[in-house]
């Protein structure tokens, strides 16, 4: 069963370019997801009473052409399947046309927010969304993103209010915000995929460290102690 959200790319989503920027893809489909689930009966006030939390695990974003300032757009997701203690929910932006903008694979975990730790998924928390539609055609890459074991530092940064959520975390889009200050100017992005490992909380130091393998831009956003907060790897069109 998809779920659908239609909307014209805004001045304020675009990038120098007049295009909807990488962080306002990501945004677009975060919020179809979320509406959702309040539209379901299982968003955020929801959760919040049931102690719970869907947090992302990784992303893969397959982009074919930036949708222009103005231009209509139709985002819709679905949920595809459970896999062990994670639930998998593709995306897509269509233009008028209908024809694929964007395609996105994602891997979703329940977290009991008393414990912090993973909880298992019962039929009961997928089945507000319905039975599961069939899996969008395109490549799998998996969760986990390799990352060189030698990378140069290139910033440091501390975890400040206007990058938090409404779990108090670095949104999942602000990391690949961060990511994408490193890339030339004019240099366009076909791929983005994101593995996110621990969250980062106000007041955290966030050191960058980055490198470059053939077409992809690798960045590895770590605390001081080296523990990864998330890896994102960012592919030239």
């Amino acid at each position: 069963i998809m779920y659908e959200l239609n909307s014209r790319v805004r001045y304020s989503e675009t990038d120098i370019d007049a295009k909807l920027s990488l962080t306002g893809i990501m945004n677009y489909m975060q919020d179809c997801s979320t509406m959702q689930s309040e539209d379901a009966g299982v968003g955020i006030g929801y959760l919040e009473q049931e102690k719970k939390a869907w947090l992302l695990s990784s992303w893969q974003i397959m982009i074919e052409r930036r949708p222009a300032l103005g231009e209509k757009i139709r985002v819709v997701t679905w949920p595809y399947g459970v896999k062990g203690l994670y639930a998998l929910r593709n995306f897509a932006i269509l233009d008028e046309k209908n024809e694929y903008l964007v395609k996105a694979n994602s891997y979703w975990f329940l977290l009991n927010t008393e414990t912090g730790r993973p909880m298992r998924i019962m039929e009961s928390d997928t089945a507000p969304y319905g039975e599961f539609s069939p899996k969008l055609e395109m490549e799998d890459a998996g969760r986990k993103i390799q990352v060189p074991k030698e990378m140069g530092e290139t910033g440091r940064m501390v975890v400040m209010k206007h990058l938090l959520d409404t779990n108090l975390h670095v949104n999942n889009a602000q990391y690949v915000d961060i990511a994408r200050e490193l890339l030339p100017a004019g240099t366009e992005i076909s791929e983005i995929r994101a593995e996110y490992r621990k969250a980062a909380v106000l007041g955290d130091e966030i050191v960058i460290r980055s490198a470059r393998e053939g077409k992809s831009y690798l960045v590895s956003l770590c605390n001081p102690d080296g523990d990864v907060f998330a890896n994102i790897e960012l592919k030239e069109m």
